[in-house]
């Protein structure tokens, strides 16, 4: 794996960014290296490789949606598995487009479909960063960014959440006041936060010039949180990333989306090019993104079951970090568990009850992520808990 790999714009364009060509080559071998970047788009595939040991068991670990696609985007991929022996037509791509323009009115022109959200977010530091400016996130979030930048050595910066768990906008700012980029996850993951979007705002308004700020809502349709889709709209330097592996139930499907000014989607082209897409995705995602009722109406059993799980962590006197909006929660085992490997050893508690809990972040390192399953998957939970806390 060489330079080669590089197109000559992406050569030019990391050159005028002060990166050297011994720099370069280190890039060209990463982009070689396949299975290097894909651990960066889904660590969440680490959750699934684990949850094959469970037979039949609970998987609440990988932020999976706890049932499939919409009944009208299941029926709709289904009927396309028929013209399988098809590659996808300009036609079914123009149709999810214009689906997606009409339910986020945005211009056509401003949207781009990926296979996932994850592919697009390895290749941001590469787009936007250079050997000077760096990159700056919140702690913890998800991980895709830190993974990128230490794999090209470009500078990172984390900075820890508020006391109220949101993007702490003026010390990311503070941070690196000549970052090239600014990342926010919101609804946060690992902690389901929302970062209000008059901070998003302000951090846009504030930045250096030439930055860019990736607003990654891969879980906003779990939350009634206002987006800030508008700002992709009207300036250049704001990208937003969409996923339907959550809400929408598509996760094996890998549907994604980028929402920006078309100079911004060139750059990430330049690393990965736009995906050749499943037909079955494409259909899916075409039919589910219109169902505004449906969605609503999954959000609801989303909040409801989630709630439902919290106010049994209460009744337990078992800590959780609160202000979650999305479907997962993070619980804080140190007071029940007095070792140093809070989240191991209660990992592997819950796993003996056939029962797959999420990972630690190494900020928070007594604090587990569980993602919010069905109302079974969830009563399973609790029956597990209660069984270790008599243990």
């Amino acid at each position: 794996m060489s330079i080669a790999v590089l197109t000559e714009e992406a050569r030019d364009d990391l050159l005028a960014r002060g990166y050297s060509r011994r720099q370069l080559g280190r890039i060209g071998a990463l982009l070689g290296a396949g299975a290097v970047l894909s651990q960066f788009s889904n660590p969440a595939q680490a959750q699934s490789q684990a949850a094959k040991a469970l037979i039949g068991g609970t998987r609440i670990g990988a932020n999976e949606c706890w049932t499939g696609p919409l009944a009208p985007g299941a029926q709709a991929g289904a009927a396309i598995v028929a013209e399988g022996n098809r590659y996808n037509t300009a036609e079914a791509y123009t149709a999810l487009m214009d689906a997606v323009s009409n339910v986020e009115n945005v211009p056509v022109d401003r949207i781009l479909a990926w296979a996932g959200s994850g592919p697009p977010l390895a290749r941001t530091v590469l787009a936007f960063c250079s050997p000077e400016r760096g990159v700056v996130t919140g702690d913890p979030t998800f991980e895709t960014v830190w993974g990128m930048a230490a794999a090209t050595k470009t500078k990172l910066s984390k900075v820890p959440l508020t006391a109220d768990y949101r993007h702490d906008v003026k010390a990311m700012l503070a941070a690196d006041p000549t970052a090239s980029f600014f990342y926010i996850c919101t609804p946060n993951n690992p902690t389901g936060t929302v970062t209000p979007l008059a901070d998003v705002e302000w951090l846009v308004a504030n930045k250096p010039a030439g930055s860019v700020v990736v607003v990654d809502e891969a879980y906003l349709h779990f939350s009634e949180a206002p987006s800030a889709v508008k700002l992709a709209v009207t300036r250049d330097d704001v990208l937003i990333l969409r996923t339907f592996s959550k809400l929408f139930g598509m996760a094996g499907m890998r549907l994604g989306l980028t929402i920006g000014h078309p100079d911004l989607q060139k750059k990430l082209m330049m690393y990965d090019r736009a995906p050749d897409l499943s037909v079955t995705a494409v259909a899916c995602g075409t039919a589910s993104i219109t169902q505004a009722d449906l969605i609503k109406a999954r959000r609801a059993e989303m909040i409801a079951v989630r709630e439902e799980t919290l106010a049994h962590l209460k009744k337990r006197k078992i800590a959780y970090i609160p202000g979650s909006e999305a479907n997962m929660f993070m619980i804080d085992w140190k007071k029940l568990s007095p070792d140093e490997k809070h989240t191991k050893k209660m990992q592997n508690a819950f796993l003996a009850e056939n029962v797959q809990i999420g990972r630690a972040w190494d900020i928070y390192p007594s604090v587990s992520r569980v993602s919010v399953g069905s109302k079974e998957d969830m009563q399973k939970f609790c029956a597990a808990l209660d069984k270790i806390l008599t243990a």
